[in-house]
């Protein structure tokens, strides 16, 4: 059911060519809104990239703290909704009766964008969530060459940007520079999820040991994401903000960014990548 792309027509310009614009079929990055429920009762609508909903569901309601693991959800399924076609862009999670409902807040936007995953939080509060995962006890390190090499393995990985030059990326790599899992997305945030929920259904959440890389920049957001996964390393291909900084410093979580050719910036906990 994943719809990741669609094909349309356009009209191709090209001024440094000496040919005359021609008609040529053109890959779009699929972009379409996905409901989660918990419990029928609508939480959030996001922004995203039909395929492994299922992952996105579970790692946003574990990123947002509404679940501890996966033994609290009892079922995670796609609902038809009510489009005609049905698109399948809703996903009901039933939580376990000891699992407390999620905090609603009526004067909280729900609904997010593709580039926004705490757009509609209330307040400045609302948007920590702790981690109950300690990353100083994460011994990992990371070599500086190898970490020079991961970008290059994450684009080869990304089959559909190949096609359409529009998804964010998000790549968990082992300490040797394997990757375990790549998932792509319009939303930065949504690629993140993806991943985390792949983790927590494989059980393999707290993830000690792993290196997350991102196409974009390090957000706050998504530096809380990989806190939350227990993620001691996190790479980002461009700039950190200053938020970002000050959450890994505060997790002791290795931040990289400008993550580029042979250079980087190790913005937080250094000891974790070796020369």
């Amino acid at each position: 059911m994943a719809r990741t792309m669609n094909r349309r027509p356009v009209l191709r310009i090209d001024l440094d060519s000496a040919g005359a614009p021609r008609h040529r079929p053109d890959d779009l990055a699929a972009e379409e809104p996905l409901e989660i429920r918990v419990r029928r009762a609508p939480l959030t609508v996001t922004m995203r990239t039909p395929g492994q909903d299922i992952d996105l569901a579970l790692g946003f309601l574990f990123t947002e703290g509404v679940i501890r693991g996966a033994a609290d959800v009892v079922t995670a399924q796609l609902c038809a909704g009510t489009d005609a076609p049905n698109t399948y862009n809703v996903i009901d999670v039933v939580l376990g009766p000891d699992v407390p409902p999620p905090v609603t807040d009526p004067s909280r936007n729900f609904t997010t964008t593709s580039g926004c995953g705490v757009c509609g939080k209330a307040s400045i509060d609302a948007v920590r969530t702790r981690s109950r995962f300690a990353l100083t006890e994460d011994p990992v390190t990371i070599g500086a060459h190898m970490l020079a090499e991961l970008p290059g393995r994450l684009r080869t990985a990304q089959r559909t940007f190949d096609r359409t030059g529009g998804l964010h990326a998000a790549g968990l790599f082992d300490p040797d520079g394997t990757l375990v899992v790549l998932r792509e997305d319009v939303g930065r945030h949504n690629a993140v999820d993806k991943v985390v929920g792949w983790a927590l259904r494989e059980g393999r959440l707290p993830l000690r040991g792993h290196l997350l890389l991102v196409s974009g920049r390090a957000s706050f957001e998504l530096t809380q994401k990989a806190w939350m996964a227990g993620l001691p390393v996190l790479a980002a291909v461009s700039a950190p903000s200053t938020l970002a900084v000050e959450l890994a410093e505060e997790a002791e979580m290795t931040l990289v960014g400008f993550l580029r050719g042979r250079s980087m910036n190790v913005y937080t906990a250094p000891h974790r990548v070796t020369c």
